[in-house]
Protein backbone atom coordinates (compact mmCIF):
# COMPACT_ATOMS: atom_id res chain seq x y z
CA UNK A 1 0.00 0.00 0.00
CA UNK A 2 1.31 3.45 -0.97
CA UNK A 3 1.12 6.23 1.71
CA UNK A 4 1.65 9.79 0.76
CA UNK A 5 2.64 11.71 3.72
CA UNK A 6 2.47 15.71 3.84
CA UNK A 7 3.06 18.41 6.81
CA UNK A 8 2.33 22.26 6.44
CA UNK A 9 2.76 23.44 9.71
CA UNK A 10 5.76 25.27 9.72
CA UNK A 11 7.40 27.80 7.04
CA UNK A 12 8.30 24.46 5.16
CA UNK A 13 6.25 22.33 2.47
CA UNK A 14 7.32 18.53 3.05
CA UNK A 15 5.55 15.39 0.61
CA UNK A 16 6.66 12.38 0.53
CA UNK A 17 5.46 8.95 -0.57
CA UNK A 18 6.15 5.69 1.20
CA UNK A 19 5.75 2.06 0.89
CA UNK A 20 3.90 0.15 3.58
CA UNK A 21 5.24 -3.16 2.40
CA UNK A 22 8.66 -1.47 3.35
CA UNK A 23 7.72 -0.29 6.82
CA UNK A 24 7.25 2.93 5.34
CA UNK A 25 10.14 3.59 3.31
CA UNK A 26 10.01 6.73 1.81
CA UNK A 27 9.98 6.28 -2.76
CA UNK A 28 10.26 9.95 -3.30
CA UNK A 29 10.05 13.13 -1.14
CA UNK A 30 10.23 16.64 -1.56
CA UNK A 31 11.06 19.61 0.86
CA UNK A 32 10.34 23.24 -0.09
CA UNK A 33 11.73 25.96 3.00
CA UNK A 34 11.11 29.40 3.44
CA UNK A 35 8.87 30.89 1.73
CA UNK A 36 5.57 30.23 2.87
CA UNK A 37 3.48 30.04 -0.01
CA UNK A 38 2.15 26.95 1.08
CA UNK A 39 -0.94 27.03 -0.98
CA UNK A 40 0.75 27.36 -4.45
CA UNK A 41 3.85 24.75 -3.51
CA UNK A 42 2.25 21.87 -2.34
CA UNK A 43 -0.08 20.82 -5.25
CA UNK A 44 3.23 20.84 -7.20
CA UNK A 45 5.13 19.18 -5.05
CA UNK A 46 2.40 16.44 -4.21
CA UNK A 47 2.59 15.98 -8.43
CA UNK A 48 6.61 15.96 -8.41
CA UNK A 49 6.44 12.97 -5.43
CA UNK A 50 3.98 11.43 -7.74
CA UNK A 51 6.24 11.95 -10.81
CA UNK A 52 9.52 10.27 -9.12
CA UNK A 53 8.13 7.52 -7.59
CA UNK A 54 6.08 6.99 -10.22
CA UNK A 55 2.92 6.08 -8.27
CA UNK A 56 -0.53 7.13 -9.19
CA UNK A 57 -2.94 9.12 -7.26
CA UNK A 58 -5.51 6.58 -7.76
CA UNK A 59 -2.85 3.59 -5.83
CA UNK A 60 -2.71 5.50 -2.61
CA UNK A 61 -3.57 3.67 0.79
CA UNK A 62 -3.86 6.10 2.99
CA UNK A 63 -2.85 9.86 3.47
CA UNK A 64 -1.17 11.04 6.43
CA UNK A 65 -0.72 14.64 7.50
CA UNK A 66 1.08 16.59 9.93
CA UNK A 67 -1.95 18.58 12.04
CA UNK A 68 0.39 20.91 13.67
CA UNK A 69 0.86 23.10 15.90
CA UNK A 70 1.72 25.69 13.85
CA UNK A 71 1.40 28.31 11.46
CA UNK A 72 -2.21 29.02 11.29
CA UNK A 73 -2.47 29.74 6.95
CA UNK A 74 0.11 26.91 6.06
CA UNK A 75 -1.79 24.54 8.90
CA UNK A 76 -4.93 24.73 7.31
CA UNK A 77 -4.06 24.67 3.56
CA UNK A 78 -2.18 21.29 4.51
CA UNK A 79 -5.16 19.38 6.39
CA UNK A 80 -7.87 21.05 4.03
CA UNK A 81 -5.35 19.49 1.12
CA UNK A 82 -5.18 16.11 3.16
CA UNK A 83 -9.16 15.62 3.61
CA UNK A 84 -10.36 17.00 0.17
CA UNK A 85 -7.99 14.35 -1.37
CA UNK A 86 -8.51 11.45 1.08
CA UNK A 87 -12.57 11.86 0.37
CA UNK A 88 -12.25 12.25 -3.61
CA UNK A 89 -9.72 8.60 -3.19
CA UNK A 90 -12.26 7.17 -0.43
CA UNK A 91 -9.21 6.26 1.27
CA UNK A 92 -8.70 7.12 5.34
CA UNK A 93 -6.27 9.60 6.89
CA UNK A 94 -3.42 8.99 9.50
CA UNK A 95 -2.70 12.47 11.61
CA UNK A 96 -0.15 13.24 13.92
CA UNK A 97 1.75 16.55 15.55
CA UNK A 98 3.97 18.14 13.83
CA UNK A 99 6.19 18.44 17.09
CA UNK A 100 5.85 14.29 17.38
CA UNK A 101 7.57 14.62 13.31
CA UNK A 102 10.11 17.19 14.70
CA UNK A 103 11.06 14.51 17.38
CA UNK A 104 10.48 11.07 15.69
CA UNK A 105 13.69 10.75 13.03
CA UNK A 106 15.79 7.95 14.21
CA UNK A 107 18.87 10.29 13.00
CA UNK A 108 17.76 12.42 15.67
CA UNK A 109 17.42 10.02 18.56
CA UNK A 110 21.10 8.85 17.02
CA UNK A 111 22.57 12.53 17.45
CA UNK A 112 20.59 12.77 20.75
CA UNK A 113 21.19 8.94 22.56
CA UNK A 114 23.12 10.46 25.73
CA UNK A 115 19.78 13.06 26.07
CA UNK A 116 16.82 12.07 28.70
CA UNK A 117 14.46 14.61 27.30
CA UNK A 118 14.16 15.84 23.55
CA UNK A 119 12.01 19.34 23.50
CA UNK A 120 10.99 19.97 19.89
CA UNK A 121 10.35 23.68 19.39
CA UNK A 122 8.69 25.50 16.74
CA UNK A 123 8.08 29.34 16.12
CA UNK A 124 4.59 29.94 16.85
CA UNK A 125 5.80 34.25 16.33
CA UNK A 126 4.99 36.70 18.74
CA UNK A 127 8.08 35.88 20.81
CA UNK A 128 5.93 32.38 21.23
CA UNK A 129 6.78 28.96 20.96
CA UNK A 130 4.97 26.06 20.48
CA UNK A 131 6.78 23.00 22.36
CA UNK A 132 6.29 19.49 24.21
CA UNK A 133 9.09 16.74 25.78
CA UNK A 134 9.62 13.28 24.69
CA UNK A 135 11.55 10.78 27.09
CA UNK A 136 14.00 8.69 24.45
CA UNK A 137 12.68 5.35 25.22
CA UNK A 138 13.91 2.10 23.03
CA UNK A 139 12.16 2.22 19.53
CA UNK A 140 11.86 5.71 20.09
CA UNK A 141 10.64 8.53 21.93
CA UNK A 142 7.11 8.77 24.38
CA UNK A 143 5.90 12.50 25.39
CA UNK A 144 5.31 13.47 28.49
CA UNK A 145 2.74 15.87 29.41
CA UNK A 146 0.95 18.30 26.51
CA UNK A 147 1.85 20.45 23.95
CA UNK A 148 2.28 23.66 25.14
CA UNK A 149 2.17 27.50 23.40
CA UNK A 150 4.33 29.82 25.54
CA UNK A 151 6.78 32.84 25.37
CA UNK A 152 10.36 31.92 24.38
CA UNK A 153 11.46 32.93 27.91
CA UNK A 154 9.35 30.81 30.07
CA UNK A 155 10.01 27.90 28.44
CA UNK A 156 14.03 28.08 28.60
CA UNK A 157 13.36 29.18 32.44
CA UNK A 158 10.96 25.79 32.90
CA UNK A 159 13.63 24.00 31.42
CA UNK A 160 16.24 25.81 33.48
CA UNK A 161 14.42 24.42 36.27
CA UNK A 162 14.72 20.81 35.56
CA UNK A 163 18.05 18.71 36.35
CA UNK A 164 18.33 17.10 32.98
CA UNK A 165 20.51 17.08 29.46
CA UNK A 166 17.76 18.90 27.07
CA UNK A 167 17.99 18.42 23.48
CA UNK A 168 16.36 20.82 21.08
CA UNK A 169 15.11 20.79 17.63
CA UNK A 170 12.81 22.90 15.68
CA UNK A 171 12.18 26.25 13.89
CA UNK A 172 11.91 27.73 16.98
CA UNK A 173 15.28 26.68 18.35
CA UNK A 174 16.62 28.28 14.99
CA UNK A 175 14.78 31.83 15.46
CA UNK A 176 15.66 32.20 19.04
CA UNK A 177 18.98 30.79 19.05
CA UNK A 178 20.72 33.46 21.27
CA UNK A 179 18.11 32.85 23.92
CA UNK A 180 18.08 28.84 24.23
CA UNK A 181 22.17 29.31 23.71
CA UNK A 182 22.30 30.15 27.31
CA UNK A 183 20.22 27.10 28.61
CA UNK A 184 22.04 24.97 30.96
CA UNK A 185 22.53 21.20 30.34
CA UNK A 186 21.93 21.05 26.83
CA UNK A 187 22.40 20.84 22.94
CA UNK A 188 20.84 22.13 19.59
CA UNK A 189 20.07 19.62 17.40
CA UNK A 190 21.74 20.20 13.27
CA UNK A 191 19.73 22.71 10.59
CA UNK A 192 18.21 19.12 9.50
CA UNK A 193 16.04 19.09 12.13
CA UNK A 194 14.51 21.83 11.87
CA UNK A 195 11.16 21.05 10.87
CA UNK A 196 8.94 18.13 10.72
CA UNK A 197 10.04 15.14 9.47
CA UNK A 198 7.76 13.75 6.47
CA UNK A 199 9.72 11.01 6.11
CA UNK A 200 9.20 9.91 10.01
CA UNK A 201 5.34 10.61 9.16
CA UNK A 202 5.33 7.96 6.06
CA UNK A 203 6.75 5.41 8.26
CA UNK A 204 4.80 6.32 11.05
CA UNK A 205 1.08 6.19 8.97
CA UNK A 206 2.66 2.54 7.89
CA UNK A 207 2.74 1.02 10.82
CA UNK A 208 -1.02 2.97 11.83
CA UNK A 209 -2.52 1.94 8.78
CA UNK A 210 -1.16 -1.85 9.59
CA UNK A 211 -3.08 -1.71 12.62
CA UNK A 212 -6.15 0.36 11.44
CA UNK A 213 -5.15 3.10 13.54
CA UNK A 214 -6.60 5.84 11.05
CA UNK A 215 -9.44 8.06 11.41
CA UNK A 216 -11.90 9.17 8.23
CA UNK A 217 -11.44 12.44 6.69
CA UNK A 218 -13.61 14.62 8.40
CA UNK A 219 -12.98 13.79 11.44
CA UNK A 220 -9.38 15.13 11.03
CA UNK A 221 -8.87 19.17 12.43
CA UNK A 222 -5.86 21.23 13.03
CA UNK A 223 -4.43 21.30 16.46
CA UNK A 224 -4.38 25.14 17.30
CA UNK A 225 -3.00 25.98 20.66
CA UNK A 226 -4.07 29.15 20.38
CA UNK A 227 -6.18 32.06 18.58
CA UNK A 228 -4.86 33.31 15.14
CA UNK A 229 -3.46 36.68 14.83
CA UNK A 230 -6.90 38.02 12.90
CA UNK A 231 -9.18 36.66 15.86
CA UNK A 232 -6.85 38.43 18.66
CA UNK A 233 -7.39 41.57 16.71
CA UNK A 234 -10.76 41.28 15.70
CA UNK A 235 -13.69 43.79 17.23
CA UNK A 236 -16.95 43.36 17.75
CA UNK A 237 -18.86 45.97 15.97
CA UNK A 238 -20.94 48.14 17.95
Amino acid sequence: MFILGMDTATSQVGVAIGDSADGGGVLAEVLIAGDRRHAEQLAPAIQHVCDESGVRLDQLGAIAVGIGPGLFTGLRVGVTTAKVMAQALGIPVVSASSLDLIAAPPALLEEGHAHALVVPVIDARRREVFSARYRVVPGGVQREGDYTVGSVEDLIADLQAGSEHVLLAGDGVTRYREQFAGLDRSEMAGPEFEYPSVAALVQLAAGRVEREEFVQPWDVHPMYLRESDAELHWETPR
